[in-house]
């Protein structure tokens, strides 16, 4: 692991491999890690970047309120590390909604978009539950959502099986930072990409569990008719974080698209 200074934040990220670049952005319900069971595989023909966002991690604000704001972060990063505007972009959760940000005003800076199991932005239904956990995790600590962010992660079936796992992200969760935390969950509420999804001409796969309970597969689809020839993955069975839960077959998804050999 490894820091670069943006303006005024400090950015964690880890680089593995060699070969054409491609960037992980991970969900808030985690960190960096979440790519841990599939990173060695995908840095065996990509020289891979992942990075953490403000409060995870070693990575540190101050960040602005929006997702533009985390957009523009991750921007200067790459910039930072020089990374090549022949890059891909594959991101989950949160960190497609940043995706989809990057695509819309730096569409530019990357090449292929690969956006697993995130959206254009919340319905109004789905907004309260990520205020709760904004306001449970500045005013009760993180410890408070715990387990709401693990019923948000996988299915019940799957929880019930893994507990390893569950424990695992529950500890890596709990090191987060609670205000930045709840500023990244506020700054999804405020989110709407749908009109500008017709921007984006990046080349993009849309990547969706049918059983995701934090970002429910209908955003997906909204995603895959938005943005113009963009192609659509269902995997049944699979919550929020397929490269988790089922990592064979998120690498199954992704790997074609991205044009590796094997």
């Amino acid at each position: 692991m490894a820091t670069i200074n943006v303006g005024d934040s400090t950015v964690d990220y880890e680089q593995i491999g060699t070969g054409p670049s491609l960037v992980l952005l991970p969900t808030l319900l985690a960190e960096m890690s979440v790519y841990d069971l599939v990173i060695e595989e995908l840095a065996t023909e990509r020289k891979v970047t992942r990075f953490n966002f403000p409060g995870f991690g070693a990575s540190t604000g101050p960040i602005g309120e929006t997702i533009e704001d985390y957009a523009n972060l991750i921007v200067g990063a790459m910039d930072e590390l020089s990374i090549p505007q022949e890059t891909d972009l594959l991101a989950n959760g949160f960190g497609g909604f940043v995706a989809g940000t990057m695509a819309i005003n730096h569409g530019d800076r990357f090449k292929k978009l690969v956006l697993v199991d995130t959206g254009p932005g919340f319905p109004e239904p789905a907004k309260e539950p990520v205020r709760i956990l904004a306001r449970k995790s500045v005013s009760e600590g993180m410890s408070s959502v715990l387990d709401a962010a693990i019923l948000r992660m996988f299915p019940e079936d799957f929880i019930a099986d893994n507990q390893k796992i569950v424990e695992q992200r529950k500890a890596r969760l709990s090191d987060t930072d609670p205000n930045l935390f709840a500023n990244a969950a506020l700054s999804l509420v405020k989110l709407d990409n749908r009109p500008k999804l017709k921007n984006i001409d990046n080349e993009t796969l849309v990547v969706v569990g049918l059983a995701d309970a934090t970002t429910p597969p209908e955003l997906s689809h909204e995603l895959n008719k938005g943005i113009k020839g963009s192609k659509l993955l269902e995997l049944p069975g699979v919550g929020h974080c397929p490269q988790l839960q089922d990592p064979s077959q998120f690498l199954q998804a992704v790997k074609p698209f991205l044009g590796y050999s094997i």
